[in-house]
């Protein structure tokens, strides 16, 4: 009976019930954080998304219509994406903190076991409690948004662009009619278009190796909490 007892004991966690009822309220109000974070990081892409439509209504709205509008959404869209980053790395400090909760406390006891001491978590909350910082680089959380989002609305945003130089005001007939029309004022079209491959292909480039970073990165890390 009283190895039973022992290991019955032993099958629950080591935890003190008012120490328990802090982190619990403490995954709340991370859970609440992070979720905050989460909506303004949608409130960014919904900017991206509308700025977009309204540059395309703009253009497609007649066949004498500049395409310029599309070219300046472009700069547009990608000066949103720098504000999501930065609203990433705060999403990404509170969900790191409520992850390493779910993780190392709560997944411990709902299955009755005790939490795991070597895991040592609670110096690892505690840190990050006293001194704030964050998980994740301004680039990878950069190259996270571009992958997810912003991939797809600069790929229309290019895809809408080149179509306008190639059907308004009438089908193109050879590459010149291109070149023509993508003129911007004294700015010669074979400069715009350069520069358009230039700065898309720049974030194709950007994506993969933010990629491979992200890929190194989980391969060394040894816990989601460690700072960048």
């Amino acid at each position: 009976m009283r190895d039973d007892d022992a290991r019955g004991d032993s099958s629950k966690p080591d935890i003190d019930p008012a120490v328990l009822g802090a982190l619990v309220h403490l995954y709340r109000g991370e859970v609440f954080r992070s979720t905050h974070w989460r909506t303004r990081l949608d409130n960014t892409t919904n900017w991206a998304v509308v700025t977009t439509g309204i540059a395309l209504s703009a253009t497609f709205s007649n066949v004498q219509a500049s395409p310029l509008p599309m070219v300046l959404v472009g700069l547009l869209v990608s000066v949103f994406l720098l504000f999501e980053a930065r609203r990433y790395r705060y999403y990404n400090l509170f969900r790191a903190r409520a992850r390493l909760l779910e993780t190392d406390l709560y997944a411990p006891l709902l299955s009755g076991k005790r939490t795991d001491p070597g895991r040592d978590w609670h110096a690892l909350l505690a840190e990050d409690l006293s001194t704030p910082h964050y998980h994740i680089s301004y680039l990878r959380a950069a190259g996270r948004r571009l992958r997810s989002n912003y991939s797809w609305i600069l790929a229309i945003q290019a895809i809408a662009y080149y179509g306008k130089l190639a059907i308004h005001p009438v089908p193109m007939t050879d590459l010149h009619d291109v070149i023509v029309r993508a003129a911007i004022g004294p700015i010669p079209g074979e400069l715009v278009l350069l520069a358009g491959l230039l700065f898309h292909g720049g974030w194709l480039v950007f994506a993969i190796v933010t990629y491979r970073l992200d890929q190194l990165h989980r391969r060394q890390r040894r816990s989601p909490m460690a700072p960048v």
